[in-house]
């Protein structure tokens, strides 16, 4: 059985590029909907550059925290992957 973490990452990595979804929405597909604050915790402990996490934002459309760089770093790569 995989667990909550395993899960999360597996719908993350499953985000295309130039694609966003929310943590609420992530939290959503990985099975637990009211986990957001979880999914937004993996996230930002997240280091592994398999797992896309500059993809995962906010419900209100800002873009939230980012582990390697901070929140410019993030938008960068978000406009990189929508050209």
């Amino acid at each position: 059985m995989k667990t909550f973490s395993d899960r999360v990452y597996e719908v993350v990595i499953n985000i295309p590029r130039g694609e966003t979804l929310s943590y609420a929405e992530v939290a959503r597909k990985a099975g637990s909907p009211r986990a957001f604050r979880a999914v937004a915790n993996l996230m930002a402990k997240n280091y592994n550059l398999a797992i896309p996490c500059h993809r995962v934002i906010r419900s209100n459309g800002e873009l939230g925290g980012y582990n390697r760089g901070g929140v410019e770093a993030k938008k960068k790569l978000l406009i990189n992957e929508s050209n």
